[in-house]
């Protein structure tokens, strides 16, 4: 009686380790790597300047646009492909890093009061939107606070900042050449933004999957500001990621 009493403990005790293990040990190292696809999606929060509805005129007394009845930005979506990079500080306390590439876009809307005159005929209905492509080398470093692990279900928090460059930043958007009613929206070439984020680790037999939604927010302005009719009317552009990220480590 007590050898098979013996043997079932020592089997639970088996099982349940292994259980633990799953995820490849992970929890057992104190650096771990791995990798992650992205989905993104972005807009601009805009800040308006104070004459933002004025008629912009070329040389002093040619007009070129109508008043503006409204300047928005609507969500555009992107992806990014990254590596994981992640030290263990304590049991419940990670140090994170997520190098990506992303590829997104920018978008802002213009609405004129009334169909503009002396324009290309693509103004006629009075609406225009200019998209600002950029491809994102960012370079996050957080703060990841986890919950007690129960079996292969974890829970996290994650708070931090990254740096953010533009490697397409005036490469593909010269239009020095350009008659004003035709140039294009710039961002900064760098700039810096703080992000918090909510996910999970599922834990497999030989990896751990974490799927995370994160929110990023820009410190400051991200437009580069030039005398044309579509700088203008912005003071300030924000701007503000929604990431949906898959994490395999």
């Amino acid at each position: 009686m007590k050898k098979k009493l013996l043997i079932l403990l020592f089997s639970v005790t088996i099982l349940n380790a292994k259980a633990q293990n799953w995820g490849g040990g992970i929890d057992q190292q104190d650096f771990n790597w791995g990798f992650s696809f992205q989905y993104v999606a972005s807009e601009l929060k805009l800040i308006k300047s104070p004459s933002w509805q004025n008629i912009f005129y070329e040389q002093g007394d040619i007009a070129i646009t109508d008043k503006l009845a409204s300047v928005s930005s609507p969500l555009s979506a992107g992806f990014g492909i990254g590596f994981v990079m992640n030290y263990k500080l304590g049991k419940n306390l990670d140090l994170r890093s997520t190098p990506t590439l992303s590829f997104t876009d920018r978008l802002v809307d213009y609405q004129y009061q009334l169909p503009s005159f002396n324009v290309p005929s693509d103004f006629t209905d009075g609406r225009v939107q200019k998209k600002i492509s950029a491809t994102m080398v960012e370079l996050p470093l957080g703060i990841k606070l986890k919950s007690e692990r129960r079996k292969d279900f974890r829970a996290y928090l994650l708070l931090g900042a990254k740096y953010s460059m533009d490697l397409a930043s005036g490469k593909k958007v010269d239009d020095s050449d350009k008659a004003l009613i035709y140039k294009v929206l710039k961002n900064k070439k760098n700039f810096a933004s703080y992000e918090a984020a909510i996910g999970f680790d599922l834990y497999f037999e030989y990896f751990k999957m974490s799927p995370e939604l994160k929110v990023s927010h820009s410190f400051g302005d991200i437009l580069k500001h030039e005398n044309h009719p579509f700088a203008t009317p912005i003071e300030k552009a924000i701007l503000r990621n929604f990431t949906f990220s898959l994490f395999f480590e």
